[in-house]
């Protein structure tokens, strides 16, 4: 038994060229060629089996079956329309969530977002802190944007912005201590670190050439912390050394509130702005193209 209900194009093509009134009109409408819709039509033709048009002169009048078919099908497509323009209306309006671990959030972001909404108006941005040590997988976010390492999840859309450095920093007062030719001396000062971040000591000390034995020693003696936050604020109390991504810490070396006498080195992680691919039926890759572009400046000063 053939389907009652023919192709969506075909339909498209017979409601534009019977509301115009041409076949040409409506192919400039659909932008699509004259052909094109003849074609449309011809298919719809020999769907009913019963001509939907008739030449009147130069131009086209509907059969009795066309009429028959517009009453129904003009008031479908105004309402099909109705809804697509509320749908795209309702998630261009709705606010761009952005989650960010609440170091990044604290340390780079906030100092920046007003300059943010001033440049992208149009995102109407809310930032919340992650729920989550997994990018992408917050739910009730549009974005997130976190240090983690490849490769990618599947499941998530990834912009690359910035490789991650990780410096050791401690306090000017506790750096008149430390031999900065010899990285191996801050071993005598109390080592801090995060606990999410395990992997940041050993990165660097191997990086420096320092024995993995004596690190571990040092770990063991040495502080953790919940949050980056408390971990630079210990440093700069002059508690001990910290490890920490340079991003975070640019300011406070700036200022010289710390300073990392032992340079930077790279790890595998990189910055990025997850994007959930579920969102992609919210258009949101496009909204979030701009802001990752303005990411990419604002690193990059």
């Amino acid at each position: 038994m053939q389907n009652s209900m023919p192709p969506l194009s075909a339909l498209r093509a017979f409601e534009a060229t019977a509301r115009l009134g041409s076949v040409t009109a409506a192919a400039e409408e659909l932008s699509v060629t004259h052909g094109a819709v003849s074609r449309q039509l011809k298919s719809l033709d020999n769907h009913f089996g019963i001509p939907l048009f008739a030449k009147a002169g130069r131009g086209l009048v509907l059969t009795p079956h066309g009429e028959q078919l517009q009453s129904g099908l003009s008031e479908a497509f105004i309402k099909l329309r109705d809804s697509c323009a509320s749908l795209k209306r309702d998630v261009e309006e709705a606010p761009f969530t952005l989650a960010c671990p609440g170091s990044l959030l604290a340390r780079w972001l906030i100092p920046r977002l007003d300059r943010l909404h001033r440049d992208l108006p149009e995102l109407k941005l809310k930032v919340v802190v992650s729920e989550t040590e997994q990018p992408g997988n917050q739910s009730d976010a549009s974005a997130t944007l976190a240090f983690a390492e490849p490769p990618w999840p599947a499941e998530v859309e990834v912009f690359e912005l910035l490789p991650e450095q990780i410096c050791a920093v401690v306090s000017p007062q506790l750096m008149a201590h430390i031999d900065a030719i010899k990285p191996q001396t801050l071993f005598a000062n109390k080592l801090l670190y995060t606990a999410s971040r395990p992997q940041a000591w050993p990165q660097w000390a191997s990086a420096q050439g320092l024995e993995t034995a004596q690190l571990e020693q040092a770990l063991c003696e040495g502080q953790g912390f919940d949050h980056l936050y408390y971990l630079m604020e210990a440093a700069v109390a002059g508690l001990g050394v910290a490890i920490a991504p340079r991003l975070l810490v640019e300011d406070d070396l700036k200022s010289g509130r710390l300073v990392a006498p032992w340079g930077s080195i790279e790890t595998p992680a990189r910055l990025c702005l997850w994007l959930p691919v579920r969102t992609n039926i919210l258009a949101q890759p496009r909204r979030s193209e701009p802001l990752a572009e303005w990411l990419k400046r604002e690193l990059g000063r």
